[in-house]
């Protein structure tokens, strides 16, 4: 199969909003979501993330950078504060080139965000 562009999705929450949970937990949902998909550094498009209105401390994008994805276009937003919405949560959208179907590629949910898709998160 030809590669085509893909989109896959996941999510992670901080325990505190510090600059340390933020870089870790973003470092480990972007790793967990390329190691899962097979996705190498030149399938990369770009990645969208948002992040809560509680988490401040950093920036997600940031924390991406510091995976040597210095190449790949990042932009970072607000999730939209939904009341009841959960709380110190982290978004991430990345956009690759892949030859996996939609039905084979595998989104990502860890920590805290494993609740808002439980029929995907491993």
């Amino acid at each position: 199969m030809t590669a085509v562009l893909r989109a896959i999705r996941g999510a992670t929450t901080v325990d505190e909003d510090t600059e340390k949970q933020v870089f870790e937990r973003t470092q480990a949902l972007v790793q967990e979501m390329l190691e899962r998909n097979g996705v190498a550094n030149e399938d990369l498009v770009s990645i969208m993330f948002t992040a809560t209105d509680d988490v401040v401390s950093a920036f997600p994008a940031t924390a991406a950078r510091g995976l040597g994805l210095e190449d790949v276009p990042l932009l970072g937003a607000r999730e939209v504060a939904v009341p009841g919405s959960l709380p110190l949560c982290i978004r991430a959208m990345i956009h690759c080139y892949s030859t996996r179907s939609r039905a084979e590629i595998r989104h990502v949910y860890l920590e805290g965000a494993r609740v808002l898709r439980n029929d995907l998160a491993e």
